[in-house]
This record gives C-alpha cells, sequence and structure tokens, in this order.
C-alpha cells in the first residue's frame, strides 16, 4: 500500500518555504500557459462565443485570449446564408495569432472550416477514394472547383477523355471527381474528372470490343485531327479515320471535312482484334460515285469539269462529287509541251475536258484538254504538203539541228543532216543565228505525229543525182584524187560529188 503523505510540517517544511514553492509553481504553470502561442498558432483550437455584437462574434480560447470573428463565417449555405451561432456555443477556429494590434486574438471559422475539410479530404486521398465537387469558375489552365468547402484546381487536360470546348453543360453541378494531389501545408489540392471517365470507359471498352466486327456501323466523336486523318472516339476505343477514307472526293486536310467534337456515323472497315485496333471509313456511308462512271463519262465524250489541283505532270479536274480525272501535260496543247500545267490552267477553273480513257480498277480516268480545241496541225497539213517550199524564222539551235517556226503554233525541224550537202556537224550549223529568217523545203509532215521536217540542202538540188543524170553508165569521165590508201583511193569528179575507187 502507498504510504499516506505527511503535512508540510511533518516533512520539516516551514510555511515560508512552502508559500515560496507555491509561488515557483503558479509561476512556471503560467509561463508554460502563455508559451502555447508558439504551439496554438497557425492550428485549430475549440473555443466559446461569448458574446455577440451586431455582426461580430466574441470567442474566448482560453489562455486570456479572445478574439472577434464576423458573423458571416458562421453562415449555413443551405439556410440562405442565415447565421448559425449563438452565445455558449462550441465551435472551431482557426488561430492566426494571439496578439494582434488591438491586443486581440486573430481568428477565422472559415480557415478552420478549410483546415477540418482539408483533413477529411487527406484522408480520402490515402484512402483512394472519389469525392464530389463543383466546377463554379474558370481559372487559367483550367477551372475551380468546390470539394467539400475547399479550393480545388481542375486542369482543362482532366475534364474529360476528349478535348471540351464547352463545359457550361458541366458548371454548378455536382461531379465525382479523383484527387491527384493534396499538399495540406500550401492548401493545393489538384482533381481530375478524367481519371473518372478512364474507368468507366475501361469497361465499356471491353462491351464494346465484343460485338465489333467489320462492316458494322458506329456512332462517334470526332477526338483528334491530323494531317494524315482524325482519330473518333467510340465510346471506350479510339479508332482512325484515314484521310483517304473520309470523302469519295480528294481533300487536302480532315480539316475541310471533320471539326473536334463532331458526332458522325462511321463504319469498321478493318479491325485488328490482337492489336485492337480499328480503322473506320465515313465515305463508305454513302454511294460510290464510281459504280457508275462508265454510264456517266462514256469515252470521247466532251465535259466540264473544276480543276482541283495542279502538280508538274499535269493538272487533276473534278468531272463529279468523289469522281476526278488526270489532264496529263502532254494532253494540255497541241503545240505547248515543254510548259508548266500551272501556266495553262489555274485552280478552280472550269474547262471542257474530253474522256480519253478509264481504269476503272485503278480508279483513273485520262483527260484531254487539246482535244476540245482545234488541231493547228491539221489545219497546216490542208494548207501544205511534202515538197512546199516555206518561209520561217529560226527560234532555236540543237547540235542535232534547227527549229524553224512555220507559225505561232507550228515548228518544224531541219535536221543536221539536211543543212548542207558538203558541211556536216558542228560546221553545217555555224552560220545559223536565232531570228534568222530561213527558207526550206518541206521533207515530211505528219499531223498525228505533231512533226515537219524541213530540208535546206534540197533548196539547190542533189550534186549526185544531177551528176548521175548528166553522166550515164558507160560514160569516160575525169576525176581528181583527194586521198590514197592500200585499199584505193577517193576521188572527186565534181563539186560535192565524190567516190571510192
Amino acid at each position: 500500500m502507498t504510504a499516506p503523505l505527511k503535512a508540510p510540517a511533518e516533512q520539516g517544511i516551514t510555511p515560508e518555504q512552502l508559500t515560496e514553492a507555491m509561488d515557483a509553481d503558479f509561476g512556471a504553470l503560467l509561463d508554460k500557459t502563455f508559451s502555447n502561442d508558439g504551439s496554438v498558432k497557425g492550428s485549430v483550437v475549440k473555443g466559446q462565443v461569448t458574446a455577440i455584437e451586431k455582426d461580430i462574434a466574441l470567442v474566448d480560447i482560453g489562455m486570456k485570449a479572445e478574439g472577434r470573428i464576423p458573423l458571416s463565417e458562421f453562415a449555413d449555405p443551405s439556410d440562405e446564408g442565415a447565421a448559425k451561432v449563438a452565445i455558449g456555443d462550441h465551435v472551431d477556429v482557426f488561430v492566426e495569432s494571439l496578439d494582434d494590434r488591438n491586443g486581440e486574438a486573430r481568428l477565422s471559422r472559415e480557415k478552420a472550416k478549410r483546415e477540418e475539410a482539408l483533413a477529411n479530404l487527406e484522408a480520402v486521398f490515402a484512402k483512394g477514394e472519389n469525392v464530389m465537387g463543383t466546377i463554379f469558375g474558370r481559372v487559367k489552365g483550367g477551372f475551380a472547383v468546390d470539394v467539400q468547402g475547399v479550393l480545388a484546381f481542375l486542369p482543362g487536360s482532366q475534364v474529360d477523355v476528349r478535348p471540351m470546348r464547352d463545359i457550361d453543360h458541366l458548371m454548378n453541378a455536382p461531379q465525382e471527381l479523383q484527387i491527384l494531389k493534396l499538399d495540406r501545408k500550401r492548401g493545393n489540392v489538384i482533381v481530375s474528372r478524367r481519371a473518372i471517365m478512364d474507368e468507366q470507359r475501361s469497361g465499356d471498352r471491353d462491351e464494346l470490343l465484343k460485338d465489333m466486327e467489320e462492316g458494322k456501323v458506329i456512332e462517334g466523336i470526332v477526338k483528334n485531327i491530323t494531317d494524315y486523318g482524325a482519330f473518333i472516339d467510340l465510346g471506350g476505343i479510339d479508332g482512325l479515320l484515314h484521310i483517304t477514307d473520309i470523302a469519295w472526293h480528294r481533300i487536302n486536310h480532315p480539316s475541310e471535312v471533320l471539326t473536334l467534337g463532331q458526332s458522325l456515323q462511321v463504319q469498321v472497315i478493318r479491325f485488328d482484334k490482337e492489336n485492337k485496333r480499328v480503322s473506320l471509313g465515313l465515305k463508305q456511308m454513302a454511294n460510290d460515285p464510281w459504280s457508275s462512271v462508265d454510264d456517266s463519262f462514256p469515252i470521247g465524250a466532251r465535259v466540264t469539269g473544276a480543276v482541283t489541283n495542279i502538280t508538274d505532270y499535269g493538272a487533276f479536274v473534278e468531272l463529279a462529287p468523289g469522281v476526278e480525272g488526270l489532264i496529263h501535260v502532254s494532253e494540255m496543247s497541241w503545240t505547248r509541251k515543254n510548259t508548266q500545267p500551272g501556266k495553262i490552267l489555274a485552280t478552280s477553273e472550269e474547262v471542257e475536258v474530253q474522256i480519253l480513257e478509264i481504269d476503272r480498277d485503278k480508279r483513273r480516268i485520262s483527260l484531254g484538254l487539246k482535244q476540245c480545241q482545234d488541231n493547228p496541225w491539221q489545219a497546216y497539213a490542208k494548207e501544205n504538203k511534202e515538197g512546199d517550199k516555206v518561209t520561217g524564222t529560226i527560234r532555236s539551235i540543237t547540235e542535232f539541228g534547227v527549229f524553224v517556226g512555220l507559225t505561232d503554233d507550228i515548228d518544224g525541224l531541219i535536221h543536221v543532216s539536211d543543212v548542207s550537202w558538203d558541211k556536216e556537224g558542228e560546221d553545217a550549223l555555224a552560220d545559223f543565228k536565232k531570228g534568222q529568217e530561213i527558207e526550206a523545203t518541206i521533207l515530211a509532215l505528219d499531223p498525228s505525229k505533231e512533226r515537219v521536217a524541213l530540208g535546206l540542202k534540197q533548196m539547190s538540188g542533189d550534186p549526185l543525182s544531177d551528176y548521175i543524170e548528166a553522166n550515164k553508165k558507160g560514160s569516160v569521165v575525169k576525176a581528181t584524187i583527194l586521198e590514197t590508201s592500200d585499199d584505193g583511193i577517193k576521188v572527186e569528179l565534181a563539186e560535192n560529188v565524190e567516190t571510192f575507187i
């Protein structure tokens, strides 16, 4: 058993010593009480409402400290903002400081509620549970959310699984959210709605893949647009809509037809079960215009279309929505062979063309532009024939001959072998100049091949033919020796007439 306590006198303690000890204990206790400033400041403590003056509540938190708190901080949102507080109530308050410039404690009911809410959110975050919150405003990079009285940040990328331009339907409505980050010291809370949507989509994806098959028509929403196509959200899985499967007609970029957030029906054209990849088609939802191309555009027919694209090798012309043909550069002009297509046609220009050839398997139509214009070669052939003498201007000189302009559109060629009877190669072309007017004989004229062959030396006759005509077989003639060799001698019979003995 514990020994009974002895009176101070029995312990040998005098009254003066007892008084001195009690004063020391009281002083230590008092110091301890007021030294709590450091530990109480910045924390939540219990206080009691001692008075209410107009719009202020006076709260005693002990330690000989009182503070004033606006009644608005005790407002109840569910009761039109009316203050729910009375004298004698015990409330939690946040201590900002114990001695302000008025000698009072600085207290906050709002911060106390926030600390309480943060504590609750911290527990929820630790358990990995979701919370309910309300989006009430827009801020830079995202949205402001009220989560149990705590201001949280919802990044724009975390609103939904796909970009959303308009979230008005989500504003001021309770939303289930997941806490991504919580820093209680800084009061920083970041939440995500997308994480909740991802969980739901995971289940929807498995259900969607069960019924996925090629040829199935399904509704989706345009999630992302790239240079090569668009990704379509099918409600659990994304499918690729390639640019070549968007429309039957030629498009330069998917954005010409699609917009973000657009809802549309597409057809599953390929499905890879192993990799869970879905290829979609939009143009397959409409009739293929090529199915009736033979009836609509018979070979030889002349039709009108708009130039959609110009390349180095020709121009594409849209004959009907989804049906294009190519005018090759060789079929653009009867006479301008080496001209860039862009110098003959312009994009969006309406042109008349002739159907030259159709390849339905390769979806190609060959068109002719020059066939719808007068053929200058045929007109020239009607007015000129072989053997006629014509005059023209030298337009260019090449190593193989001279091109002579016969009309504005037609050139004739004097081949180097038809320039002179006695000169060859560069020597034969040495006396010609660009722009020089020249007379020549038509040696050959072929409108189908768009060629006119001219001869210059034929203008003076053939020396060999003339010599044979003047000297029949058996005639005795004189010759001048030009060269000798082991095999024989080379002789000149007349000017420009040589032979070998």
